[in-house]
Formats: structure tokens, C-alpha cells, sequence
């Protein structure tokens, strides 16, 4: 047995305990010839001591010790002197007076140190390279306890409801919901592909025709996507869930006491709004110009659109003219001109504008802003009374297409968020978003209609509504959970009619073949009695990421990919022989 304790484990009433710890070397001390030495483990620090006047050969040892390497020792626990008692440490009222000592293993010079705060000098990509150093952080550590933790939390929560935990396939098919999928070549079927699901999406809705009434996994999910702060890239999971014979305020009511007793259990956050407030789509948009909005704040966005419409500013009274919109918010105190031209404009301009106009409320009133003289000072004062505007604030202004002007502004009152102080990490703000477009222009072929959310979703009126109505103006049986700016979880109710599944794609440009072709075992399986279902996936990862108060998902997992998607431990995506390629029947084609 290599301990008799955990290091982290003693206590003052352990004193006068003969104990055996092992763990690594964090920290050595040297006072004036006794030795002492922070040992370390997953759940603590230990204090021992070396004295040569009482075990010369061991001390002997002990001098040799360098910072990471690992040692088993034996010893007696004493009380700290009433003057070394460290508070911080839950065992700084002791330490282990040692008389045997075995070096398990050495270490080389570390690339960086195993500490919290001089570890803050490392670069990521230093520290991804030698991951397995730096997972012996207490922080990352704590951070997969919290995960395991979490999980356990999630599954007990489904049991104690009747799911039925199931175990989806790895190796699917190709099919288009939204991401590039990564292929897997099949060596047994040259030239044809397996596919790494971006969701259980297909298997669960068969899940529901075969009966089983309610499911859940904990699901792995593979989409070829750009890595940003929230998305991982490659993989990430998601508490994967769906119902039969259930309708959109049954998910709701089924997922939203989960997400309370998370956020309060594992974030130690306050909940601002239990039952959690219901937005469309549309009014988040339209309030918030964004459909993930962050409303633990306020800084709402207003139309202005029919009160500038005939103004002497063209920019606004052209933008009216083609079609679009004019929408403002005000901005509390805070911001300087300097921030204004420096980051917050580029930062319209990267969302599709021009520019950002402005206007900023001085002292007596005064109104500087280079739009006011071809506003009239009496328009601009009716907008400065619009918004209440007072000394020190600043109304800003977004004038083109209505998704443009909504993605600019939520975009801008967004980091005035940031930059103002305004996104209390002890509260978090959950949101449902409902009542999705079904339909959405393409954002790769100009003019074409393609699916603005999950394809296999339900369209509110069902197939009459597909006959009858503009593709643009349907609505989906589609919501999203929403909390503190960022999407947590999709779901829907799902098509389970192969009419009008037929009907969905054909708007959406996919002809009956290629339906079928796609998802032919779909069309089969609800040919067969497929009941009425729904459900919805909350992402894992993000939601420890908002709970956590994480600057990255990154930190979420034990061996993330970096901001490139590669894996800097592993060396992957790497290459592979030229054998295995043959066996695949794949051949490199240098561009």
C-alpha cells in the first residue's frame, strides 16, 4: 500500500498518528538545515518536515528532492508551531516530522511551474503541449471534479424522471443539420463514408417511434466548425434528451427545474427570474438584437424607424427607403470618445456597418455628435426624450437591413455590457427564445431558401402552412434556453409526418430522391406509427463554461484542442502512411 492517507487529509486530531503519504514535490523550503517539503495530491497539500539532527540518511534524501518528483513517506504528525500555523492550507495547523523517505520517480526541469499564480506567465499553447503537466493544477482539477460531479447530478435528475439512458452509434451517416461533418473512410467499402454525428439528432427521434417514451445521454457530438471562446472544436457533449407524446411546454417544464438546480448547486449563482421569462424570436431580436441575448443587464434597443424616416440625415432616410431599419439604445455613463472610435465603431464595422453614429448627451443638455446638424436639434432632442437620455450617456444608432441592424447593435450593447461592468457573475439570466423562422435566405447561395434552424423540426400549421404561406413567414416548433449571452441548449418538436417532411425539404431545394436518399430510414420509420416527439440537447461544456465563470471552453475539458483545433500534446491532425491511406483506397492530392 503506497498511503495510509491523502495528502490534504490530515488534521489536527490526526497529531500523534503514524501516517504514509506519497505525491509529488510541490514546493522545498530550506531553514537553516531542516528541510521542508509541500507534498502534493489531488486532494491537498501536506507539509513534511526533514531533521537532520533526528534521521541523517533521510535527510540526505530529502536534500536531493526537486519540485515535481514523486516520493512515498513515512512519519509521525505533529502540531505546528503556534507561530507556522498557515490558515490558508485546511492542514496548516500540522505537518509530518518523516524518518523514512523512497523516490518513486524524478523529474525533468519543468517547461513551466505547477503553480496557480506563476503559471498565469505560461502561454496556452505551452501549457496544451504539456497538458499532463498542467492538469495537475488544483483549478483544472477542480474543474473535472466539478464535471464528474455535474454529470452524476444530470443523470440521477433523468433516472429519478423514468429516462432511459441509451447509448447512440459513433460511426453515422452524412447528413446536412447544419455543420461540416467529419468523414471516416471505410476500409471494408472503398469510396463510401461513415460520418461522426454532429448530434444523436436521426437516432433519438427512432428512439421515440421505437417506443421507448423518454431517452437521455450524455452525448458526444463531432461538427467541423471554427473554434471560438464558447465552441470547441472537433467534439463537445450535450445533455441529449426527447419525449413522445409531448408537446413544447412538457420539454420546457421537464428541462428548466434541471437548469435551476444546476446554476444554484454547481455556478453558486443567483437565479435573477424563476420561471424562467419567455421571449419570440422576433422581440429578443428586436430588444436585444440578438436572439442569445444577455439580459442580466438592461440597455434595451428601440426602433426609431417611423420617427426618422423623413429626416434631413440620409443615411437614416435612405436606409428607410430600401427597406430597413432604424434602431438605437442608450448606453449608461462610462464611455469616452476615444473608446467610441477605437473599439466600439470597429467593432460595428466587422458586423456589416459603415460606420456607428452617436450621440452623446453633455452637461446642460448639450448634444455632441456629428449627426445632430442634419438631424435638427428638435429631432434629436425628441430622441434624447425618447430614451430619457441624461449627462454622461450616449445613444447609438444602427440604419441598414433589419437582421444587419439588429447584429450590429446587439453586438455594440454587448460590450458596453462588458466594458461598464454591468454582467454580475454572481447572477445568471435565463431565457427561452421560441417561435424560430422556419425558413431563412441561404447565407451561401445568394436568394435561395434554406432551413434557418434544425431541418427536421416541426412547422407551426404543419403541411397546410407549407402549401399556403410564404417560406419566409413560417414558424417552427423550435426554442432555444438561453442564459447570461450565450445559447445553452436547441431543441424542437420534431416532423414526424412524411408528408410533410417531403414538403420542409422541397422549399428547401432537396428533391424527393435525394430525401430519400438522406434519410430514407426516417421516412421509413414514420411510415410505421411514429408518435408525435420533442426534445432538446443543452450543451455541457458551455454550461460548466458560464457556471464556472470560465475565459475559455477550453479549460472545460481534461485535453481540449487549441484556438487552431489542433491538439498540441498529441501533434494530430497528422499525417498517416502511405499503407494505411492504400488500405483506405484514399490517395493525397497535392493543391
Amino acid at each position: 500500500m503506497l498511503r495510509t492517507h491523502n495528502c490534504g487529509q490530515l488534521r489536527k486530531e490526526n497529531v500523534g498518528s503514524k501516517v504514509e503519504l506519497a505525491g509529488w514535490v510541490h514546493s522545498r523550503r530550506d531553514h537553516g538545515g531542516v528541510i521542508f517539503i509541500d507534498l502534493r495530491d489531488r486532494y491537498g497539500l501536506t507539509q513534511i518536515k526533514f531533521d537532520p539532527n533526528k534521521d541523517k540518511s533521510t535527510w540526505e534524501t530529502a536534500d536531493k528532492l526537486r519540485n515535481e518528483w514523486v516520493v512515498r513517506v513515512k512519519g509521525e504528525v505533529i502540531p505546528r508551531p503556534d507561530e507556522m500555523v498557515n490558515p490558508k492550507l485546511e492542514t496548516g495547523e500540522i505537518e509530518v516530522e518523516i524518518d523514512e523517505i523512497e523516490i518513486l520517480n524524478t523529474s525533468k526541469v519543468l517547461p513551466f511551474e505547477i503553480n496557480e499564480d506563476k503559471n498565469a506567465s505560461a502561454s496556452e499553447s505551452l501549457r496544451l503541449k504539456y497538458r499532463f503537466l498542467d492538469l495537475r493544477k488544483k483549478s483544472h482539477q477542480d474543474i473535472l471534479k466539478t464535471r464528474n460531479e455535474l454529470t452524476r447530478y444530470v443523470r440521477d435528475y433523468f433516472y429519478k424522471k423514468d429516462f432511459v439512458e441509451v447509448q447512440t452509434p459513433i460511426l453515422a451517416n452524412s447528413s446536412p443539420e447544419g455543420a461540416r461533418d467529419y468523414l471516416v473512410p471505410s476500409r471494408l467499402y472503398p469510396g463510401k463514408f461513415y460520418a461522426l454525428p454532429q448530434a444523436p439528432q436521426q437516432f433519438k427521434q427512432l428512439l421515440m417511434v421505437g417506443g421507448l417514451d423518454k431517452y437521455f445521454q450524455i452525448a458526444p457530438c463531432f461538427r467541423d466548425e471554427d473554434p471560438r471562446a464558447d465552441r470547441h472544436p472537433g467534439s463537445f457533449y450535450q445533455i441529449d434528451m426527447e419525449m413522445s407524446f409531448a408537446e413544447q411546454e412538457d420539454v420546457w417544464q421537464m428541462i428548466e427545474p434541471l437548469m435551476k438546480e444546476l446554476s444554484e448547486k454547481f455556478g453558486k449563482k443567483e437565479v435573477m427570474q424563476s420561471p424562467f421569462p419567455r421571449m419570440t424570436y422576433l422581440e429578443t431580436m428586436n430588444k436585444y438584437g440578438t436572439d442569445k441575448p444577455d439580459i442580466r443587464f438592461g440597455m434595451e434597443i428601440k426602433p426609431l424607424t417611423d420617427m426618422v424616416k423623413d429626416c434631413g440625415f440620409a443615411v437614416f432616410a435612405n436606409a428607410v427607403k430600401e427597406g430597413g431599419v432604424v434602431h438605437a439604445f442608450k448606453a449608461e455613463k462610462g464611455l469616452t470618445r476615444a473608446v467610441i472610435d477605437k473599439e466600439l465603431t470597429p467593432l460595428a464595422q466587422s458586423k456589416g456597418a459603415k460606420g456607428l453614429a452617436y450621440i452623446i448627451i453633455k452637461e446642460n443638455n448639450e448634444l455632441q455628435s456629428p449627426i445632430v446638424k442634419f438631424l435638427g436639434d428638435d429631432l434629436a432632442k425628441k430622441i434624447v426624450a425618447e430614451f430619457e437620455a441624461k449627462e454622461g450617456e450616449v445613444i447609438f444608432f444602427a440604419a441598414d437591413k433589419w437582421k444587419k441592424a439588429c447584429d450590429v447593435l446587439g453586438a455594440v450593447r454587448s460590450y458596453c455590457g462588458d466594458l461598464l461592468g454591468l454582467k454580475d457573475d454572481s447572477k445568471i439570466a435565463w431565457l427561452w427564445v421560441y417561435d424560430y423562422p422556419m425558413y431563412d435566405y441561404s447565407e451561401i447561395e445568394e436568394g435561395k431558401i434554406d432551413f434557418s434552424h434544425n431541418p427536421f423540426s416541426m412547422p407551426q400549421g404543419g403541411l397546410k402552412a407549407l402549401e399556403e404561406k410564404d417560406p419566409l413567414d413560417i414558424l417552427a416548433y423550435q426554442y432555444d434556453l438561453v442564459c447570461n449571452g450565450y445559447e445553452i441548449s436547441s431543441g424542437a418538436i420534431r416532423n414526424h409526418d412524411p408528408k410533410i417532411m417531403y414538403k420542409a425539404f422541397k422549399i428547401a431545394g432537396y428533391s424527393k430522391e435525394q430525401v430519400d436518399e438522406k434519410f430514407g430510414h426516417m421516412i421509413r420509420a414514420f411510415e410505421y406509427g411514429a408518435p408525435p416527439h420533442g426534445g432538446i440537447a443543452p450543451g455541457l461544456d458551455r454550461l460548466l463554461m458560464v457556471l464556472l465563470d470560465c475565459d475559455s471552453i477550453r479549460d472545460i475539458y481534461a485535453f481540449p484542442k487549441d484556438g487552431s483545433a489542433k491538439d498540441a500534446m498529441l501533434g494530430s491532425p497528422a499525417e498517416v502512411s502511405n499503407q494505411q491511406l492504400k488500405e483506405l483506397g484514399i490517395k493525397i492530392i497535392e493543391k
